[in-house]
């Protein structure tokens, strides 16, 4: 049994363990302990046992291993103050890029230890130091997500689960580089629901997962969140990254990352 503590109510924290479970070849049994409406869905969570408290799912499941995702100590540093992890319970870290100068304050004086640490993508050297220390073993690891079939869609694609308002502003960001190609590729909005206020020649699909693109999709509009950015990597002649402001998650620093590697690629 492997139980995964992916606190936060999106989507990007189970995309991110679906992906490292297939990566790592993990296939018994997977339980989560998540607030997010979309471990109800079974595109991205089939089969998984879902749980709303990690003391109680380390007490009953006593799990071979336990699986954190994304911050070392949980969201707001509640890790601190739980209890002890079971013996025989191997403690695993999945580390991706974070804000570290907002999150060291939401860390108790008691910190969380792990067996080993994944580091998913270049962190902050202060983030990256902390981890060590805390850590057995420190390594990086490559995902590869489960295998799917193309998005079955025309021309342009905007990706994205977040709130509605970062939607539309996605929607208007692929419309203002259309208007400014000369261009009026086909636009199909790729999200669990449909916003109000999109204007009314944008198709919509309700697609999980969004990657890889078909081969009819001509262009891939996305915020600049891990797994984005992760995912369309292969296209990235193709992708247009907007960051959105996160309190924990640096999206502006990863689209520079990204936006360097593609220039220093085209160069060569």
């Amino acid at each position: 049994m492997i139980l995964c503590y992916a606190r936060g109510d999106g989507l990007g924290h189970l995309t991110r363990l679906r992906a490292v479970l297939h990566t790592l070849g993990r296939d018994g049994e997977v339980a989560v302990v998540t607030g997010s409406p979309f471990a109800a869905d079974p595109r991205v969570a089939d089969g998984w046992l879902v749980r709303d408290d990690l003391s109680r799912a380390l007490a009953e499941l006593e799990p071979d291993e336990l699986i954190v995702d994304a911050f070392p100590a949980g969201l707001k540093g509640e890790l601190g103050a739980l209890p002890a992890v079971p013996s025989g319970t191997r403690v695993t870290h999945l580390a991706r890029l974070l804000r570290w100068d907002a999150y060291r304050p939401l860390l108790s004086a008691v910190r969380p230890r792990f067996d080993r640490t994944f580091v998913l993508e270049p962190l902050d050297p202060a983030h990256e130091a902390y981890l060590r220390a805390v850590s057995d073993e420190v390594a990086p690891l490559a995902l590869t997500d489960p295998p799917s079939e193309p998005l079955d869609a025309e021309g342009w694609i905007i990706v994205h689960g977040g709130p509605d308002a970062e939607i539309r502003e996605l929607v208007a960001y692929a419309a203002d580089m259309a208007a400014a190609e000369r261009a009026r590729p086909p636009m199909t909005l790729v999200a669990p629901r449909r916003p109000d206020g999109l204007p009314a020649g944008i198709a919509h699909l309700d697609a999980y997962p969004a990657c890889p693109p078909g081969s009819r999709v001509e262009r891939i509009v996305t915020a600049a969140g891990f797994n984005s950015v992760r995912q369309y990597g292969p296209w990235r002649d193709l992708h247009r990254m907007l960051p959105f402001p996160r309190s924990l998650d640096d999206q502006f620093a990863r689209a520079r990352r990204a936006r360097s590697a593609a220039a220093r690629s085209t160069s060569r």
